[in-house]
């Protein structure tokens, strides 16, 4: 995997509408190649394998995300919860709204 060299990084989520637009900015703000397949399968062969996730990550306006495309972001908190659970040395923190959810 290619190392990190962000600590934490932020994902404000309020312009985020569809499914399309948070797999561009997930793409964006964590790094990945330009190869990513943008689906829940190629998030997770991503972070598995491709790049390391930063020690922390804040999603700013996480009710917004729940609200527009719920579905979507249901996807993104249990990804990351089983990245952790699975990995739990390469673990990351994610804050949504300042507020944790995973530990």
């Amino acid at each position: 995997m290619c190392a990190s060299t962000k600590k934490e990084v932020t994902i404000d989520l309020k312009e985020v509408s569809t499914k399309e637009e948070l797999q561009i900015l997930l793409k964006q703000k964590l790094d990945f190649p330009d190869y990513y397949g943008g689906n829940w399968d190629a998030f997770w062969d991503t972070i598995t394998g491709l790049v390391e996730l930063p020690e922390k990550i804040i999603f700013e306006h996480w009710s917004d995300l729940e609200e527009s495309i719920p579905d979507e972001a249901n996807s993104l908190k249990e990804m990351l919860n089983n990245f952790n659970k699975k990995y739990p040395m390469m673990k990351t923190e994610n804050v949504v709204d300042r507020i944790t959810f995973i530990k």
